[in-house]
């Protein structure tokens, strides 16, 4: 398979992706020749220690950073060698973004913070605001869609953040350590809605973590060490 082409029916493609960050006159390997294949609403956990490259391989899926070398394909769209400004429409319109510091912003309230991907991707603002409430309803907050984000206790704001990366209807969820803050209750929680959205609408989810919590709900389990796969990269 030549790189340019893509895997059939994946929604993630790469292909000998490779990430190298300038330290001093030398360079560090974030990624060294990853190959992956993610199918359509699979539900894959990517696990490692910290510095093995989960973040990394996050952030060059979510058109965060550029790869050194190698390709990439995500939801059809090639994105080895595209414009910023590409990299950004695609950061609204084909990903969602889970962190582990939720990075609601604090000025505004929750169905402020939820319809905000929607406003930015030009969609109308009754239909983006009817639809964070179904997805606040959804998952529980619509008390809370008036309440300041940084009112809200870790687990309220870690749905509220799910709430606004899916609000766009992407293609991918990608989620880096999002129970990382949250106690062992509240991260089994953030979890199970993950694994109910995966389930009811079919949302395809790559979750990276150092913890077990989602092993039981997991369609498939990557580990990567030292910027390299070390599971079988392809399959569902």
């Amino acid at each position: 398979m030549s790189f340019a082409e893509p895997c059939p029916g994946a929604i993630v493609c790469a292909r000998n992706l490779t990430r190298l960050f300038r330290l001093g006159a030398g360079t560090v390997t974030g990624l060294d020749g990853v190959d992956l294949d993610i199918d359509p609403g699979a539900f894959v956990v990517l696990k490692g220690p910290s510095g093995s490259g989960k973040s990394t391989l996050l952030s060059l899926l979510a058109g965060l950073d550029t790869a050194s070398s190698g390709e990439l394909t995500v939801a059809g769209e090639r994105l080895t060698g595209r414009r910023p400004a590409d990299l950004t429409r695609f950061r609204r319109e084909v990903v969602g973004m889970v962190f582990q510091s939720f990075n609601l912003l604090p000025t505004l309230n929750v169905l402020e913070n939820v319809c905000l991907p929607a406003l930015l991707a030009g969609r109308d603002e009754g239909a983006a605001r009817r639809k964070a409430e179904e997805l606040l309803e959804r998952l529980g907050l619509a008390g809370r869609a008036r309440h300041p984000a940084d009112r809200l206790s870790g687990g309220e704001m870690q749905r509220v953040a799910i709430a606004r990366a899916v609000i766009n209807g992407p293609a991918l969820v990608l989620a880096d350590e999002p129970t990382g803050n949250l106690d062992s209750k509240n991260g089994e929680a953030v979890i199970e809605l993950l694994a109910r959205l995966n389930r009811e609408d079919g949302v395809t989810v790559l979750l990276a973590t150092h913890s077990d919590l989602a092993d039981g709900v997991a369609s498939r389990t990557l580990r990567i060490r030292d910027g390299r796969l070390i599971a079988p990269p392809c399959g569902a």
